[in-house]
């Protein structure tokens, strides 16, 4: 009887080795595509969010000084908030000073938009 069936007795060290090898191979090559599938993915669909974004709520001004007053000493003007309380904007402003180690005077906040 000739047959090609493999069974575990038959398989030598050597053979068992190359198998176990080709398979690591096979599943890191499969997850090396799925990798790049999802990358695609996920560039394609942050180009199509960009574009369906609906325009920008109105600004609600964190500093309520007169037009006439200068800005106070070390501070980098005015912030425009959108859609995120003071308190929030405080506290998003200090931890972005600590994490770029930079005292929060030298940094200038455009605005601040929560992301929805």
């Amino acid at each position: 009887m000739n047959t090609l069936a493999l069974t575990a007795g038959s398989m030598g060290i050597g053979d068992a080795g190359i198998a176990a090898v080709l398979g690591y191979i096979v599943v890191f090559v499969g997850l090396v595509l799925l990798m790049c599938v999802v990358i695609l993915l996920g560039k394609a669909l942050a180009g199509t969010n960009k574009k369906a974004a609906a325009p920008a709520p109105t600004a609600v001004s964190a500093a309520p000084a007169a037009p006439s007053a200068p800005p106070a000493p070390g501070s980098a003007g005015e912030v425009k908030l959108f859609d995120v309380p003071d308190k929030e904007a405080a506290m998003i402003m200090a931890i972005v000073a600590d994490k770029m180690g930079k005292p929060l005077n030298e940094l200038r906040f455009k605005s601040i938009k929560e992301v929805k």
